[in-house]
């Protein structure tokens, strides 16, 4: 399952009005791209350092998965992401190979990429997201 490239960082934040002047007057980076992913009740905000991403998620949700995580472990690294060819298929492989997956099939994420998350408990404590840009 060789990954092309670190796709992103999700990073978990109580407030993207609060973050994004942070990153951008801090970093000198620029926010290219506010957007609501519904289905995962959240709100991501994304800057691009060199090939890799930084995405700054806001849970809209409470119970929602980042709601939950910032109200465990407060804000902070999320997620890191890796981008793949072919991901259904890596997905299948990481499961014959004994690791935890939270999506058996691609579903739709942010930026129209098709996405799949593998589980802490199989990564060493890291939640690991699978991403694949379905026009490439």
């Amino acid at each position: 399952m060789k990954p092309t490239h670190i796709e992103h960082i999700g990073i978990a934040v109580k407030s993207l009005d609060e973050a994004i002047p942070f990153y951008e007057k801090v970093f000198g980076l620029e926010c290219y791209a506010v957007e609501e992913v519904a289905e995962q009740k959240v709100k991501t905000a994304f800057f691009k350092v060199g090939q890799t991403k930084i995405e700054l998620l806001e849970s809209t949700d409470p119970e929602g998965p980042v709601g939950k995580f910032i109200e465990k472990k407060g804000e902070g690294v999320h997620h890191i992401a890796f981008a793949v060819k072919d991901l259904a298929t890596k997905l299948t492989a990481a499961q014959e190979a004994g690791v935890q997956v939270i999506d058996k099939t691609p579903r739709k994420g942010a930026e129209g990429l098709n996405i799949g998350f593998l589980h802490p408990k199989s990564t060493f404590g890291v939640l690991t997201e699978l991403c694949e840009d379905p026009s490439k």
